[in-house]
């Protein structure tokens, strides 16, 4: 997989913290920005979201690479031991949520987009959580959207 490469890529000289700091800080809200320095190797300055979202990014690929190495029964069986939430899913309904988290975890990467990948796993750990909690689609006032159902913004 590759980074993509539309990505916006900033370096700033060392000297610029100093002189133009809120210039720097503020792009570092949006993207990472690399630091260069004359006398050490070059920093990485981001936010703590972004930090956080990498972080979460790299333990969710662990976990799946630990359940790509388990050749022992179905994705969605393996899947289940890595994220014993799934067991509160329905057969059908935990192959779909492995092949979704494969597919947004790949996407994740190929995009540099951990929240891709995260907010996929949010969704389906949630639904996992509701349904265990005893609703379903047959629940009263419950209404289950379909993916191809636009909802409009609040």
């Amino acid at each position: 997989m590759t980074i993509a490469a539309d990505l916006p890529v900033a370096t700033r000289r060392s000297s610029d913290l100093s002189k133009h700091s809120a210039e720097v800080f503020a792009e570092a809200e949006d993207h990472p920005v690399t630091v260069t320095r004359r006398d050490g190797e070059a920093l990485v300055l981001m936010s703590q979201r972004e930090a956080e979202g990498r972080a979460r990014l790299l333990n969710f690929a662990a976990q799946l690479i630990t359940v790509t190495l388990d050749d022992r029964g179905s994705l969605a069986e393996r899947m289940s031991k890595a994220f014993p939430w799934m067991l509160a899913l329905s057969p059908a309904d935990r192959e779909s949520c492995a092949q979704d988290l494969v597919d947004a975890a790949r996407a994740s990467f190929a995009t540099d987009q951990p929240h891709l990948a995260i907010a996929e796993l949010t969704s389906w750990k949630e639904t996992a959580t509701a349904v265990a909690a005893g609703l379903s689609s047959g629940s009263a006032g419950l209404e289950w959207f379909d993916d191809d159902e636009t909802v409009e913004r609040p």
